[in-house]
């Protein structure tokens, strides 16, 4: 074996310069050190803010690859947006008691919810896409997802007082809209009719209105659809096309007996 070889080959095929793994790792911490500064009582907050800055200068440092932009001014912007961040996951806490009769207590909700852990991930990264933080929202929600089963992009723009139940296996896509009171369970694909990759700058994820219940493993897919506000989606449904306000779909299967053949 000639390692000094082997060595040299591997290096030759090390294309990217900038793709170093201690920023995935510096965004968990990140991502870890917001959600305590948040919600735990015993967190210090005035403490981690200081430590969050420093975090997110490790980051700046890892991530704005691009001299150009100045990402290390984007701190004090973000955090003053921290107080209407948490206002908005209450919202969504409160919402989740109201709508599972399981839930024996918020504070449950706050520790035990998988669907609201991701929902309050993807809110602290949504502020960070907003403003063109490169990569850093991506890798907070694929934390969350890595640790729930729920998928939703930074991108997707979501109201106040959502809802996931159960969560796992829950996709929301990139372009994708969600209005206010929307309550989704496990398996929903909010999703795009079309992949290629000269789509990109369109809306390729549907629109959910105000006050739409969709159940498990429901899809919706295609930028143009739109659920109107009051509707019901069924569990495993399949929609391509806009649905009117107030409408309830919902899937029939198809039920055949088996019979056990005469024996003479």
């Amino acid at each position: 074996m000639d390692k000094e070889l082997i060595i040299e080959k591997i290096k030759q095929h090390k294309k990217q310069p900038n793709l170093r793994y201690q920023l995935k790792e510096r965004t968990e911490v990140f991502t870890n050190l917001l959600f305590y500064t948040l919600f735990d009582i015993d967190t210090p907050v005035e403490s981690n803010l200081e430590k969050l800055e420093a975090e997110f200068d490790n980051l700046v440092d890892l991530a704005c690859w691009d001299t150009e932009k100045p990402c290390r001014k984007l701190w004090e912007s973000y955090v003053e947006k921290l107080p209407r961040i948490l206002e908005r996951l209450n919202l969504d806490a409160e919402a989740t008691v109201n709508c599972d009769p399981a839930s024996l207590s918020i504070e449950e909700v706050y520790m035990a919810y998988p669907g609201f852990y991701a929902i309050a991930i993807y809110r602290l990264a949504h502020e960070l896409y907003k403003v063109g933080f490169p990569l850093v929202p991506r890798l907070m929600t694929e934390y969350a997802h890595r640790q729930t089963g729920v998928d939703i992009n930074p991108g997707a723009v979501i109201g106040d007082s959502f809802h996931i139940d159960h969560g796992t296996g829950v996709v929301i896509g990139e372009t994708a809209i969600i209005k206010d009171h929307v309550k989704i369970y496990q398996g929903v694909t909010l999703g795009g009719l079309f992949v290629a990759k000269h789509l990109q700058k369109t809306k390729r994820h549907p629109t959910i209105e105000n006050n739409v219940t969709i159940y498990a493993n429901a899809t919706i897919l295609g930028g143009e659809t739109i659920i109107g506000e009051n509707s019901i989606i069924g569990g495993n449904s399949w929609l391509t096309e806009s649905i009117l306000p107030n409408s309830t779909v919902f899937h029939t299967p198809e039920i055949k007996i088996k019979t056990k053949p005469n024996v003479s």
